[in-house]
């Protein structure tokens, strides 16, 4: 997934920003341009551009939600940790705050009219459409933003999308008809798909403990933290059925389903009463953060690892947390937590018998893989007739090809029109592939019809080749300083 969207990804904010706020629903948001040393949250400086806390917060959460509504809810921090979720935000960071500064550079401006007109065009701040500023406050308010600091954020989402299409360069004929023509190009292929499943290998103990003797440090524990967790339920707020119709009204914008489509109230009145109770909720939680403060309220003692239990904005402000002090009450399902952290264990190397399960998996997968290897080398140097038949593949149609999966079909046929080789072996997550070209067919005359497809797609590629040249080129001018680590 994180490879998807570095290759669609266009660095602009402005699409995201679009998106979230016509009914995708966003996380929490900050930032700004601000001169180094100026802003004590800032989490790296891009030439004259700061990356704020703020704003990484916000556009985690913003592709944490999202990814979330693409696996229907089964996304987790851990996939997102495994995913590396956290360096791809802030490296989409990093790429924007180059653009700014070059837009800065010659004087890219936005001005306050089109501000207001581009804030007024989102369809999830319109009613009827009609912009409606009962849902803007309503939107600024359940985001927990300042309407400065949200327009400071859209304005320079602007001012790159402004940027971008100036520099924006258009395919040539030349170079659709070349694009038309590798499309229009042909393959029929003659392939043994060879899957994990059809090797056997063993391990031994003995391998066991030597592999996990040189690979330790990847078998860690999970860094803990102690907490003192005070609860503060809302269950007890009276709700009538117009409180919640009129909540649902005011904040339609996060009630929609994948498409963006605005879902009725009934489908999800219990999505909204639990929301309402969290926001009448708030005062009392802030009463309760005062009394566990003063030592008035005591909190459950858990011991909880990083990344787990707690939505992730939260854990971006435990993981800052000073130790012995309370942070302010935040929603997490039903309820309030008002978080306290006593202490952290630091990740230890596990032993060798509680890490072996581990260490089993990675062994097996890693001698399952050279076995695949060896065996798909000897197949293809034996020049015998390979299982399977495929014909007229090409890179625009899609083919799903028996003994694969459909991303396994699809990943096959670019790298197969990406090789200059008649025949060879590709890999595919796990499985492999022994392939040889029996037929390639190329276009007839000049080259194929260039429609606006073509055009399309030729304009796009040119466009994702010019931004990634520029970026490296920008990334040697604006150094980099990040002041947290791991990125």
């Amino acid at each position: 997934m994180i490879e998807w969207m570095q290759k669609h990804n266009k660095y602009l904010v402005i699409t995201i920003w679009v998106a979230t706020i016509a009914f995708i629903g966003a996380g929490f948001v900050g930032w700004g341009r601000y001169k180094f040393g100026i802003k004590s949250n800032a989490i790296a400086q891009v030439g004259d551009v700061g990356i704020t806390q703020s704003k990484y917060d916000f556009e985690y959460q913003n592709l944490y939600r999202e990814l979330s509504r693409i696996y229907k809810g089964q996304f987790d921090q851990a996939k997102a940790k495994k995913m590396g979720l956290d360096k791809e935000v802030y490296h989409r960071l990093v790429a924007q705050a180059y653009l700014l500064n070059l837009a800065d550079r010659y004087g890219i401006v936005v001005s306050d009219e089109e501000l207001a007109h581009a804030i007024m065009s989102i369809r999830g701040f319109q009613n009827n459409g009609n912009f409606d500023p009962k849902i803007y406050d309503a939107f600024l308010e359940n985001r927990g933003l300042k309407k400065p600091t949200f327009e400071a954020i859209f304005r320079d989402d602007l001012r790159v999308e402004k940027l971008m299409k100036l520099l924006n360069l258009p395919s040539v004929a030349y170079e659709r008809e070349v694009l038309a023509s590798a499309l229009s190009l042909s393959d029929s292929i003659r392939y043994t798909v060879i899957r994990p499943q059809d090797v056997n290998v063993t391990v031994t103990d003995k391998e066991l403990h030597d592999y996990w003797e040189t690979h330790k440090e990847n078998y860690k524990t999970p860094k803990r933290y102690r907490l003192s967790v005070y609860w503060v339920d809302t269950s007890d707020i009276n709700v009538s059925e117009n409180d919640l119709k009129d909540y649902y009204e005011r904040n339609s914008f996060n009630y929609v389903d994948a498409q963006g489509k605005t879902l009725p109230f009934e489908k999800v009145r219990a999505q909204v009463e639990r929301d309402y109770r969290i926001k009448k909720g708030k005062k009392k939680a802030l009463l309760e953060y005062i009394a566990f403060k003063k030592g008035k309220r005591t909190g459950e003692t858990m011991l909880v690892a990083e990344g787990e239990k707690f939505p992730a904005s939260l854990w971006k402000e435990i993981v800052q947390a000073e130790t012995g002090k309370p942070l302010k009450p935040r929603p997490v399902g039903s309820r309030y937590a008002v978080i306290k952290v006593l202490g952290v264990q630091e990740p230890t190397l596990k032993p060798f018998e509680a890490a072996k399960d581990a260490v089993r998996a990675d062994v097996l997968r890693a001698k399952r893989a050279q076995v695949l290897q060896k065996r798909a080398k000897t197949l293809l140097a034996s020049k015998n007739p390979l299982d399977s038949e495929a014909s007229d593949l090409r890179l625009s149609k899609p083919t799903m090809l028996p003994g694969l999966k459909p991303a396994q079909s699809l990943q096959f046929v670019q790298r197969l029109f990406t090789s200059n080789q008649k025949e060879g072996i590709i890999s595919l997550k796990g499985s492999v592939v022994v392939y040889r070209i029996v037929k390639q067919n190329l276009p007839q005359g000049k080259t194929a019809k260039v429609d606006k497809t073509i055009g399309a797609v030729a304009d796009r590629l040119k466009e994702r080749e010019f931004r990634g040249n520029l970026l490296e080129a920008l990334s040697r001018e604006y150094p980099v300083k990040s002041f947290v680590k791991g990125f």
